[in-house]
């Protein structure tokens, strides 16, 4: 058995594994682990519960006997389920919590079985703290541009474009599955804080840090998830281009990027009511009354001249000049693409 000690993110780019287990229980794997490792839990979420409250109320001793009878038969259970494929040259990653007695009782019968198992020292704590001190701890060090503009302007549209046109993207509103507005919510329920933060290190760790890197400007959360501080620090200081397209055009963009809302009108009328405490009952009524009636296109309009431009211009009054401005005609994919390819040429 290979013992491996993580010092940097970066090395994880360069692991000659085949295959990263995650031996912990699902609701632990569920909150958030190393990219690209899969669950096979040696116990799972009651039973380590039950083990941990006897470990307190009973004794370690018993604890420990019960936990590896335990693990010996939900390791059997994989070997004949997921593993039983495996070859002789297959080598694996294991790692628990802290590297402890779960990772290790499982990396001992698998390393007994013949395979070439390594396995990580300090666990996904190690991993964890990783995370914390690139996304926490130090200064980014990516060459950040922000894509901005107001609501229904494309701009994660354009970051996909620039993306085509050669240009290195990070795509926020992707990682937190949500698109950022009190409309923005998917059908993808959002990861965990933690589970976000990994996929932001991940994203970063395979981006050239010297290269300019485009990312949509948000406010400091994404849907309920917070953007960390060192991403956070970079985009405030960064410069930005800003799009802007006649109000029609962004309506009909909306009402494009939205369609699944207008196919339900329960969960339109209830996104509507989110914002009765900004806007008189007569303007809500309005709204919901176009949401009835399928007039999507005065609502989206309705909604940007009322309640999403002001804002916007509010929060942008004191912020410093965009680098570009971008006035674009309509926001359809040709229009999109060759204004991503202008820029992608013009800032490197």
């Amino acid at each position: 058995m290979k013992p491996l000690t993580l010092s940097s993110l970066a090395e994880l780019a360069d692991l000659t594994v085949d295959t990263i287990i995650d031996v912990r229980s699902p609701a632990e794997f569920a909150e958030d682990h190393m990219p690209g490792a899969i669950n096979l839990p040696v116990l799972y979420d009651a039973e380590r519960a039950d083990v941990g409250t006897m470990y307190k109320q009973v004794s370690p001793f018993s604890a420990r006997k019960v936990g590896a009878a335990l693990v010996a038969r939900n390791t059997a259970t994989h070997l004949d389920g997921p593993l039983a494929d495996k070859p002789g040259g297959w080598q694996p990653l294991v790692y628990c919590w802290r590297g402890g007695q779960r990772s290790g009782a499982f990396a001992t019968i698998l390393d007994q079985v013949g395979w070439r198992v390594t396995l990580l020292q300090g666990g996904y704590r190690s991993y964890r703290r990783l995370v914390v001190d690139a996304l926490y701890d130090r200064a980014l060090p990516h060459r950040i541009a922000l894509v901005s503009g107001g609501t229904g302007t494309a701009k994660t549209e354009m970051l996909h474009h620039l993306q085509k046109a050669g240009a290195q993207v990070l795509d926020l509103e992707g990682l937190a599955r949500h698109r950022g507005s009190l409309f923005g919510a998917t059908e993808v329920a959002q990861p965990s804080q933690k589970m976000f933060e990994s996929r932001i290190a991940s994203a970063l760790g395979r981006l050239e840090p010297s290269r300019l890197t485009w990312v949509e400007a948000e406010s400091s959360k994404v849907g309920n998830r917070i953007i960390p501080p060192a991403l956070w620090t970079a985009m405030c200081a960064a410069p930005r281009v800003e799009i802007h397209a006649p109000l029609q055009a962004r309506a009909t963009y909306l009402c494009r990027a939205y369609a699944e809302l207008k196919e339900d009108a329960d969960r339109l009328h209830r996104q509507i009511d989110h914002l009765r405490p900004y806007h008189a009952a007569k303007q809500i009524a309005q709204w919901q009354e176009q949401a009835d009636t399928g007039d999507f296109v005065a609502l989206a309009e309705g909604l940007m001249q009322t309640h999403y431009d002001p804002r916007y211009e509010k929060a942008n009054a004191s912020a410093p000049a965009p680098m570009r401005r971008l006035d674009l005609p309509d926001l359809e994919a040709a229009t999109l693409h060759a204004a991503a390819a202008r820029l992608t040429a013009d800032f490197t």
